[in-house]
């Protein structure tokens, strides 16, 4: 449809998976009257984070091939629909800053390019200073004038001589996820678009010195490098602290003495103008993003702390201790269980009265204290409440109690038994009520 109203436009070749992103796709074309010129089409679907409404949409899409800036890449035509947007720039045969990195070719797909280089080399000091020095300016410039962009590394830096050129202005405006959002995602003092930029730069400025990316983010130490200068600016964005409190301004990484003393040459005078309705219409497209990576970050953060405990409390070390306190709490239970028992037990004694340890002074024995055969002394005293008919027993036990109190003999005989007693010789005793009490 596109090639339909605009027939000035040739397709040459597509240039398949020259870029990282599944739906975004790349042609080589030519204007029929300049066939000696080649040119990319790039066509990408909309993200995630457009919120701008499609008026507005198309209107800043259209409004691309206007800005001019010596450090962002001029766009030759721009146009945009409910779901898509289509842009055409001048073809490089350079390549960009990732390709010379990676010493590679342009048109090759993007995992040939940079998943295996044959060899890792950083550029030179005066190169890390100058591509640093145009980069910062251009975001710089981009930031005052509230245009989002959060898209910056390595393979959207094109080289032109010794100028870098800003490429993809457009991502933010349809949406697109950003190269490094799983690494600043992460971190929730990374919550807006310019500190993204920074930590964005902090990634591209360790592939320019060291020849590939960092391995991990946070980093806890950096390689040697060319100058001590680079290291502050790293530390500055990738290091542990910086990741933990946030980012540097853009201004405040050009007064370090990596960047403070480059000169630029350049004599084009920066030109992008954007209406004040497109301008506020930004600045709430902006916010929603930043909200959006916000919303994001607290539920990494929740996820990583839900996972940190389950892996502390799912430990080997900490089963063991469960496993300890768990005894300890099985004996002390059972040591307050014993003691509860043993002093319920001692109450009821107590309440029921010691009539097997005091038998000669307790009314309520059955059986008269001279009776000589141990066999015929009763079980331990029932419950209280059975005792009422024994009562009239008592009458008699002390006629008895004065004629052992003279015999000597046969008191001691009595103690003896008592203390030699045995509950299980015990005969079972078969009673029968009759409502008065016989002694035989």
């Amino acid at each position: 449809m596109f090639f339909r109203s605009e027939p000035k436009w040739e397709v040459v070749e597509p240039l398949k998976d020259i870029g990282w992103r599944i739906r975004k796709k790349y042609f080589l074309m030519k204007i029929k009257n300049q066939p000696k010129e080649r040119l990319v089409l790039s066509w990408a679907d909309l993200g995630p984070d457009k919120y701008l409404s499609d008026k507005d949409f198309q209107c800043l899409i259209k409004l691309l091939p206007s800005c001019l800036h010596p450090y962002i890449y001029r766009v030759t035509f721009a146009t945009a629909n409910e779901s898509s947007a289509l842009l055409i720039r001048m073809f490089n045969e350079k390549g960009t800053l990732k390709d010379l990195i990676y010493k590679a070719k342009p048109k090759d797909p993007f995992l040939k390019k940079y998943c295996n280089p044959k060899k890792i080399q950083g550029l030179e000091l005066q190169q890390i200073k100058t591509y640093g020095r145009q980069i910062l300016e251009v975001l710089k410039f981009l930031h005052d004038k509230g245009f989002p962009y959060g898209h910056l590394h390595a393979s959207n830096v094109m080289l032109d001589g010794d100028t870098c050129r800003l490429l993809d202005l457009e991502n933010s405006l349809l949406g697109l996820p950003s190269f490094y959002r799983s690494y600043f995602s992460q971190f929730r003092k990374i919550n807006t678009l310019e500190s993204v930029d920074v930590h964005c730069f902090g990634h591209l400025l360790y592939e320019m010195t060291y020849g590939r990316p960092p391995d991990s983010v946070p980093v806890d130490s950096f390689p040697p490098a060319p100058s001590m200068a680079v290291v502050a600016v790293l530390e500055s964005t990738l290091s542990c602290e910086a990741c933990k409190n946030g980012m540097p301004t853009v201004s405040r990484l050009l007064q370090m003495p990596l960047f403070s003393d480059v000169l630029l040459t350049t004599s084009e005078k920066p030109q992008f103008k954007i209406p004040t309705k497109l301008k506020e219409a930004l600045r709430i497209a902006k916010e929603c993003i930043e909200k959006r990576l916000i919303e994001e970050q607290k539920q990494i953060h929740q996820h990583r702390r839900l996972t940190r405990a389950q892996s502390h409390h799912g430990s080997e070390e900490e089963r063991k201790k469960r496993k300890i306190l768990a005894r300890k709490k099985s004996k002390r239970s059972a040591v307050e269980n014993s003691e509860e028992y043993s002093a319920k037990y001692s109450n009821s004694n107590n309440s029921a009265g010691s009539g097997a340890s005091s038998p000669l002074t307790s009314p309520s024995s059955p059986t008269p204290p001279s009776t000589a055969g141990m066999s015929t002394l009763p079980p331990p005293p029932p419950p209280p409440p059975p005792a009422a008919p024994l009562l009239p027993a008592s009458t008699e036990a002390p006629t008895q109690l004065p004629p052992q109190a003279v015999n000597g003999v046969s008191r001691g005989a009595l103690l003896s038994s008592i203390q030699n007693f045995q509950k299980g010789t015990l005969r079972k005793a078969e009673t029968c009520d009759h409502s008065a009490p016989k002694i035989g």
